[in-house]
């Protein structure tokens, strides 16, 4: 086809067949596609729009005066509240055309409106559909009453509009009055299947009576059986019916580019929504003994046990409430890329290393050079390299990777200029991350090849994220929360926050009966007091050895067992057997923890990590200090999963990754994932706080628990901090001088003791723990000293009266 060249050298089709076609200059489009006209315009259509509401409102009161003078032409003074102007709209509209159904032309410019003025994100083309046929079928309908009721002789305003009473008089002179009415019932039917299937269920319901009196005696049946989980009364048709997009359980990926069609989370049709389940089904326990036996034959007569109908109306988030960035795209800047490859080679020869071939593979944030190094040459002699290729390249940092893993060739990572914002958006909305079988799943961020890192917490089973202040660390955790948010129902996951530093997790207090889990007496759903802090390790322990005398009941090795053997009703709840939903505790500043509570934490974080994986039990806990007193031994034992984030020192990457490498990063998410032999680089998803808070309230308003999830409440210790009953003989000598000292100064410090009684470190924590058991002190809070709790010496007596 032949082409046309522009003023900027840029080609375009010719015309085809003789037909010009009227391109618009390229300024145009582009103040078209800025937000000021488009918010103008939005803003002259609300306007507009309600000058229609208004006009169309006064034509009930004053049309009828002004209808003669409109005929004849001599309408020189309105009473209509929109003037002459809105008195020839509103008897043109009404009059003439559509009646009263005409309000559907103003509702539809009010969706218009705040489309263009970006207030919400709506579906023209829905809106279009609905009021177009809402219009139509009510201006005939009300014909048809009209003309029923024989009122249409002696008024002067037609209900439907002159549209309505003649396209009624059509129908119904063509087929007869009673066809007509069928086929406007018929239509309205069509509609409503249109809007929901569950119109489809209603209809077969209807048309088959004695179906529907079977269901309903099998469902009395079964609430009786379910011993009071249900009352004979509750029947299907009671149950709230579901919109289409509500009833999706699984999600898909639908890719629509443009402002018109926003990317949406579409209902797999593999999925689609069932009839609703007898009333029984509703309860969380499952029904009588009889039907959910332990035998092979137990529940053969009921659907599978499905934790999700206790929040059957519960909606995942939307796409929607997730910011895509517009610079999110791949651009490839090809002058950069050959300047640095360019640059690569010229230092490579200068030292003497010859290289066969060179590759680039552009990222999010940095760009990894492949090399092929010439026969002959040693590998350590490009790595030793890398301070020199940095200086050369006017890079903040890069990594040399010798070889890569897998493949035959060098790497070199350099960041570039422009880093692109990977946004979670862009990693939600992937058919990757919809179709996952992961039963937790966690969408990181994505490679240098910009493909979407996914991870399963199940499987690691728990990560420790680390990393220097301002690095990306709480947008990490973010992330990590959000992945498992827009993936898990309400029912088959539960969270644990801790926060010492009281404003990283309070974003998520709104969701606290949908997904967050607590112990009995805590007030926060957010656990920020280092005291409950301890308190929820030691019922998380407790909660993890039920779970393990259920699994050792049922005679399985794991939960994904146990739940599956239980949604079969294979297992019955009057033997304590209940449905376990996932745990994921997450720890923010777990430094500041070890440092107030120490051992106290340290030694049931541990445990968890060592047993807790088989019973869906996961950790999360991330600290900005990656020293060795902080990430032990212990700690590193357990959490094989790593993220590390920029550190300042080759010290602290190795105390993270046991290598260096993470203070090479770049920062800003910029991050080094380690789940096996080598670390994935990773550009970590970017979700801001408002996005966190759009998501938790668009939770908040949907169906809940009537609490969050309680946990085992904690066995109370006895008032001498439940250690071994104390034993008068057993006291030390000085135990009521220190104790004096003690309550004199108000300081639970074992050094004081060691200072004015001279004596050593054991001796002193000997005292100091009777002292804890008679209850003149508190337990230790760490570096900090323990808490006095006599207030003075008579306090102080009555307690040691009891020893002597």
């Amino acid at each position: 086809m032949p082409k046309k060249t522009t003023k900027k050298g840029k080609t375009r089709p010719a015309p085809a067949n003789g037909v010009r076609r009227i391109f618009l200059p390229d300024g145009v489009k582009g103040l078209w596609a800025g937000d000021t006209v488009r918010f103008i315009v939005g803003l002259l259509i609300l306007i507009f729009s309600l000058f229609l509401l208004l006009s169309f409102s006064s034509h009930f009161t004053t049309g009828g005066a002004e209808q003669a003078a409109i005929q004849a032409g001599e309408l020189d003074q309105a009473d209509n509240y929109g003037g002459r102007l809105g008195a020839y709209v509103s008897y043109y509209f009404m009059d003439k055309c559509f009646g009263a159904s005409a309000y559907f032309i103003p509702v539809f410019l009010l969706a218009l409106s705040v489309k263009l003025m970006r207030v919400y994100k709506v579906r023209l083309w829905k809106w279009f559909i609905n009021c177009a046929f809402l219009m139509i079928w009510t201006s005939v309908t009300l014909g048809m009453v009209q003309e029923l009721l024989e009122m249409s002789s002696d008024m002067t305003f037609y209900w439907g509009g002159l549209h309505g009473k003649d396209l009624w008089a059509s129908l119904s002179a063509a087929v007869g009055t009673v066809p007509a009415g069928l086929v406007l019932f018929v239509a309205v039917v069509c509609y409503f299947i249109y809007l929901t299937r569950e119109t489809k269920d209603v209809v077969r319901k209807l048309m088959k009576p004695q179906e529907l009196l079977r269901q309903r005696g099998r469902s009395d049946k079964d609430a009786a059986a379910a011993d009071g989980a249900g009352q004979p009364g509750d029947e299907r048709a009671e149950t709230i019916p579901l919109r289409e997009e509500e009833s999706s359980v699984s999600l898909k990926f639908s890719e629509n580019v443009g402002d018109e069609k926003e990317p949406q989370l579409i209902l797999d049709p593999d999925t689609a929504a069932e009839e609703p389940r007898d009333a029984s089904d509703v309860a969380r326990q499952v029904p009588a003994p009889a039907q959910a036996g332990n035998g092979p034959k137990a529940g053969t007569d009921m659907p599978p046990y499905d934790p999700r109908k206790d929040l059957e109306h519960y909606k995942f988030p939307v796409i929607g409430l997730l910011k895509k960035y517009p610079d999110s795209t791949p651009s490839v800047d090809m002058a950069e890329q050959n300047a640095n490859k360019d640059r690569i080679i010229t230092v490579l020869r200068n030292f003497g290393v010859e290289i066969k071939s060179i590759k680039a593979t552009i990222g999010p944030t940095i760009t990894l050079y492949e090399i092929t190094p010439a026969p002959g040459v040693r590998i350590n002699k490009i790595r030793n390299l890398e301070d020199d290729i940095a200086l050369s390249l006017s890079a903040l940092g890069i990594r040399i990777i010798a070889p890569i893993p897998g493949k035959g060739t060098i790497g070199i990572e350099v960041p570039n200029k422009n880093p692109r914002i990977v946004s979670m958006e862009s990693i939600i909305n992937t058919r990757k991350f919809q179709e996952t079988a992961y039963e937790l799943p966690i969408a990181l961020g994505k490679t240098i090849t910009n493909e979407v890192f996914m991870v399963d917490l199940a499987k690691m089973p728990h990560l420790l994220v680390a990393g220097a202040t301002g690095q990306g660390k709480s947008v990490g955790l973010n992330a990590i929360i959000t992945s498992l948010l827009y993936k898990k129902h309400p029912s088959e996951l539960k969270l644990v926050m801790v926060d010492p530093k009281k404003v990283e997790f309070s974003v998520y207090s709104p969701i606290e009966n949908h997904f967050l889990a607590k112990i009995p007496d805590g007030d926060d759903p957010i656990i920020t007091d280092v005291t409950k802090v301890v308190q929820t390790l030691k019922s998380l322990c407790q909660l993890m050895d039920h779970r393990y005398d259920l699994l050792k009941k049922a005679r399985v090795r794991n939960i994904k067992e146990y739940n599956a053997k239980f949604t079969a009703r294979q297992l019955n709840p009057e033997n304590g057997h209940e449905y376990m939903p996932y745990i994921v505790v997450i720890i923010d500043e777990f430094g500041d923890l070890i440092m107030t509570a120490g051992k106290e934490v340290e030694l049931p974080i541990a445990r968890i990590a060592q047993l807790a994986r088989a019973v869906g039990m996961h950790m999360v806990i991330a600290t900005q200090r990656p020293t060795t007193n902080i990430i032990t031994g212990t700690i590193k034992a357990n959490f094989p999963a790593r993220m590390a984030f920029k550190v300042m020192s080759r010290i602290d990457s190795q105390t993270i990754l046991d290598r260096t490498g993470a203070n090479q990063l770049v920062g800003k998410g910029d991050m080094l994932f380690l789940s096996g032999n080598d670390p994935v680089r990773v550009q970590c998803a970017f979700v801001d706080t408002p996005e966190v808070e759009q998501i938790c309230s668009y939770i908040a308003v949907q169906q809940s628990y009537p609490g969050p999830f309680l946990l085992p409440e904690v066995a109370a210790e006895s008032e001498g901090g439940g250690g071994a009953p104390m034993d008068a003989g057993g006291l030390d000598p000085l135990f009521e001088e220190a104790a004096r000292l003690i309550v004199v100064h108000q300081q639970g410090s074992t050094s004081l003791i060691q200072r004015k009684f001279s004596i050593g470190y054991n001796r002193a924590g000997r005292l100091m723990d009777q002292l804890e058991r008679a209850g003149i002190v508190g337990p230790s809070r760490g570096a900090k000293p323990r808490e006095v709790l006599c207030a003075d010496e008579v306090e102080l007596e009555s307690k040691i009266s009891a020893f002597r």
